[in-house]
């Protein structure tokens, strides 16, 4: 699991006494310059943070994903909170945790340990997914991908800057065995994970009852993220929308914890 920057890790029992203020959540400009995965990597902390009733303040910043030495994937989003700061996901949560707050202390040992599975198969699946789709397709690559990737630089510098990102992705879509599937491969694993979340999930209104975990943040910003991204190739938002179940369930949590956007 990554962890937070530097020594800042280590710093369990200072963190813990620090208030939270003037906490600043950094990620790229959604109109111009987001890609998908980290779209989806940024709204999943946004619902995180909402459901922990935590106020952050978002800043938009081309250099969002170089403000972290650490991180997995996307390094996005970057928050900071007075000293204390950490990037992606499981990051920020175990720096919320490390405060006494957290959105699964209701959960059994077992739940919690089967609320970890999902959420590590869901941001799995869908991230590289994400990734696939935005770097091996070729219409999506062209007409989305490179122009968003290069739109905040110069000529030269956004090539430099397309070629940069691209094999970064390739190398991370290679270590993990997505570069060489087929889009219907792709889409069979999302449908799988899919079918997943959509039998846990049920007819309760979160994955696990009454009540958010991380998980549900995490599944909403991707699934959020995919269905309202408009592409070339929307095989990833067809695959989604044969889940009327979490659909419906992203709807639930965009009108509780966004009321400013719309589905």
């Amino acid at each position: 699991m990554p962890s937070i920057i530097g020594s800042e890790y280590l710093r369990q029992e200072s963190l813990a006494e620090e208030p939270w203020r003037d906490a600043e959540l950094y990620q790229p400009y959604e109109a111009e310059t987001i890609l998908l995965p980290e779209n989806s990597a940024c709204l999943a902390v946004k619902t995180y943070l909402q459901m922990c009733k935590l106020p952050f303040d978002v800043k938009f910043a081309t250099n969002a994903e170089y403000m972290s030495s650490g991180g997995r994937t996307t390094k996005l989003p970057f928050l900071r909170v007075g000293a204390f700061f950490a990037s992606e996901f499981e990051p920020i949560v175990n720096l919320v945790e490390n405060k006494g707050i957290s959105l699964t202390e209701d959960l059994t040992e077992f739940e919690r340990s089967e609320a970890r599975a999902y959420l590590s198969l869901t941001d799995n699946i869908f991230t590289y997914a994400e990734l696939y789709i935005s770097y091996m397709d070729e219409d999506v690559y062209e007409n989305v991908t490179k122009p968003r990737t290069a739109s905040a630089y110069n000529p030269l510098l956004g090539v430099i800057q397309n070629w940069r990102k691209k094999r970064h992705a390739l190398k991370q879509l290679d270590a993990m065995d997505w570069k060489d599937l087929t889009m219907e491969e792709v889409v069979e694993k999302v449908a799988t994970c899919c079918n997943t979340l959509d039998s846990k999930l049920g007819d309760k209104p979160f994955m696990f009852g009454d009540k958010p975990v991380e998980l549900d943040a995490m599944a909403f910003g991707h699934i959020f993220s995919i269905l309202t991204t408009p592409l070339p190739n929307n095989k990833l938002a067809e695959t989604i929308r044969m889940y009327p179940g979490l659909v419906e369930f992203c709807k639930r949590v965009e009108s509780k914890y966004f009321v400013q956007f719309h589905f």
